[in-house]
C-alpha cells in the first residue's frame, strides 16, 4: 500500500488572524491542500445596515488593526460615488498621502518582522534582530514614520477617525505636514539600503503562471482610483467587478473564495500584481531602483513579494515627500452633500491588494445594503492552487519541512489573518 501522509499545520505563524493548513499526500500525488481560515465570521456587512452613512467609515475601519485606512478609503469612496461627491484635488492628494502612511508601516511590519526572517533560518523578528540589529531598527524607524502620517491624517496611528464621506473632519496645518519630512527622509535612506540588501536574498525558485489584478490608473501607480487591469483580460470599470467576480462559500474556511464568473480560475492580487501592471507607473527614483533590482522577467517568482512590498515603500516614502512639499492650506475639509437614496461602489488597492465595496443607502442616508470584498478572501484560492504547484519539489522531504517550507510560502502573500501560536501535528497514515 502506498504511503499516505497528512500534514497540519493547526495555528500559521507570522500572519494576521487565525488559520491552518492540511496537506494530505498519497504516494507522490498531492492529494489535498486546504487553507482553512477558521477566525469566526464578524458579520460587518450585517450590522453596517441600519447605519447611518456618516458612521461607515469609523466602523469599517475595525475590521482591520494593520490596513484600517484601506477600509476607511475604499468605503467614502463607495458612499461618494452613491452620493455623486466629487472631492476637491487637495482631499484627493491628503487622502493619498494618507494612504501612503499604511502602505509604508503595514509593508514595512511585513518585511522586516514577519516575512525576512525566512530567508535566514530564524523563527522569529526578534531572532533575526539579533544578526540584523541594524537592520531591524531601519524598518522599524520606516514603519514609525508611516505610522506618524497616518497619526496626523488620521486623528490617531491606529482605527484613524478623521476620515468622513465627503473627506475629512479636520485638515492639517502645513506646519504639521512639514514636520515629517526630515523623518521621512531619513526613512527614505533607510528604505532604499533595505531595497539594495533584500535585493540579495537567496530567493527560493517558484515561479508557477497565474492571472494578475491590480488597479491601473493612467497618470499614477494606482491606490484609490482606477481601472481593475488583468494580465489576461481586457480592463473593466470598477462599476463592473460584480458582473466579471464571482465569491463562494467553501467547507473548509470561513473566508469566501473568490474566482472570475466566466472563467472559474483563480487569481493573484498584491504588490507583485501591482508591481507586473503598474511598474511604469512608480516615482521616477523607485521606477529605476526596481528596474535594477528587480527586472519584471524575476518578479514572477512568489518569494520575491518583500522585494515588490520594499520597492513600494521607497514609492510612498518619495510620493509623501512629494505631496507634503506641494501641499497648499485650504478651509475646505469636506464637500458638503444631502442625503438621498443610490447605491456606489469603489475599489482600492490595500496594501495586500484590491479590495472592493459596494453599497446600497436609503433617503434619509442610511445604509440598506453593504458588500466588502477583502484582499485576502479573493487571494486564498490562489494560494492554495500555489501550495499544490510547488510541494511536488518538497514531496520527498521530511513532513516537518514541507509543513515548514509551505508556511513560508503562505507568509509571502501576508495574508490579513494575525499572529498565532504554531503547531505542528504530523498523522501517518499505514504504508
Amino acid at each position: 500500500m502506498s504511503r499516505s501522509r497528512k500534514i497540519t499545520v493547526n495555528a500559521l505563524t507570522r500572519v494576521e488572524g487565525e488559520g491552518a493548513l492540511h496537506i494530505r499526500i498519497d504516494g507522490n500525488e498531492i492529494a489535498e491542500v486546504r487553507l482553512c481560515i477558521y477566525e469566526p465570521p464578524r458579520f460587518f456587512e450585517a450590522f453596517l445596515c441600519g447605519r447611518s452613512i456618516q458612521d461607515v467609515p469609523d466602523m469599517t475601519a475595525r475590521i482591520c488593526g494593520i490596513c484600517p485606512v484601506a477600509y476607511q478609503m475604499v468605503s467614502v469612496h463607495a458612499l461618494e460615488a452613491a452620493l455623486g461627491i466629487a472631492v476637491t484635488p487637495e482631499i484627493r492628494q491628503l487622502r493619498r498621502l494618507l494612504y501612503c502612511g499604511e502602505w509604508i508601516e503595514s509593508h514595512a511590519l511585513h518585511i522586516f518582522m514577519l516575512n525576512a526572517a525566512d530567508f535566514f533560518g530564524c523563527a522569529n523578528g526578534i531572532e533575526l534582530a539579533k544578526q540584523f540589529p541594524e537592520r531591524i531598527n531601519d524598518g522599524l524607524r520606516i514603519k514609525k514614520t508611516g505610522n506618524s502620517i497616518v497619526e496626523i491624517l488620521g486623528g490617531r496611528a491606529i482605527h484613524p477617525v478623521n476620515v468622513r464621506v465627503g473627506g475629512f473632519h479636520r485638515l492639517p496645518s502645513r506646519d504639521e505636514l512639514t514636520s515629517l519630512l526630515q523623518p521621512l527622509c531619513g526613512a527614505l535612506d533607510a528604505a532604499i539600503d533595505s531595497a539594495e540588501w533584500i535585493a540579495g536574498f537567496d530567493f527560493p525558485s517558484f515561479e508557477p503562471d497565474c492571472e494578475w489584478v491590480a488597479l491601473h490608473h493612467p497618470d499614477e501607480y494606482a491606490m484609490n482610483e482606477g481601472v481593475i487591469a488583468s494580465t489576461r483580460f481586457p480592463a473593466i470599470d470598477v462599476g463592473e467587478y460584480e458582473r466579471d467576480f464571482a465569491e463562494t462559500q467553501v467547507a473548509h474556511s470561513n473566508a469566501l473564495h473568490s474566482t472570475r464568473r466566466d472563467h472559474p480560475s483563480s487569481y493573484l492580487l498584491g504588490p507583485l500584481a501591482r508591481l507586473t501592471l503598474n511598474r511604469h507607473r512608480l516615482v521616477p527614483d523607485a521606477l529605476r531602483l526596481a528596474n535594477r533590482i528587480a527586472p519584471p522577467s524575476l518578479m514572477q517568482n512568489r518569494f520575491r513579494s518583500i522585494l515588490a512590498r520594499i520597492i513600494e515603500v521607497v514609492s510612498c516614502l518619495q510620493q509623501a515627500i512629494l505631496i507634503i512639499e506641494e501641499y497648499r492650506e485650504t478651509k475646505e475639509a469636506f464637500m458638503p452633500h444631502v442625503a438621498k437614496a443610490g447605491f456606489g461602489c469603489a475599489a482600492t488597492e490595500a496594501p495586500r491588494g484590491m479590495m472592493y465595496h459596494h453599497y446600497e443607502i436609503s433617503d434619509d442616508g442610511l445604509v440598506t445594503k453593504a458588500k466588502i470584498v477583502p484582499p485576502t478572501s479573493q487571494n486564498q484560492r490562489q494560494i492554495e492552487s500555489d501550495l499544490c504547484l510547488y510541494l511536488p519539489q518538497l514531496i520527498h522531504e521530511p513532513d516537518e519541512i514541507i509543513a515548514a517550507e509551505c508556511e513560508k510560502l503562505i507568509r509571502t502573500y501576508d495574508p490579513c489573518i494575525s499572529c498565532s501560536t504554531h503547531a505542528v501535528t504530523i498523522d501517518r497514515g499505514p504504508r
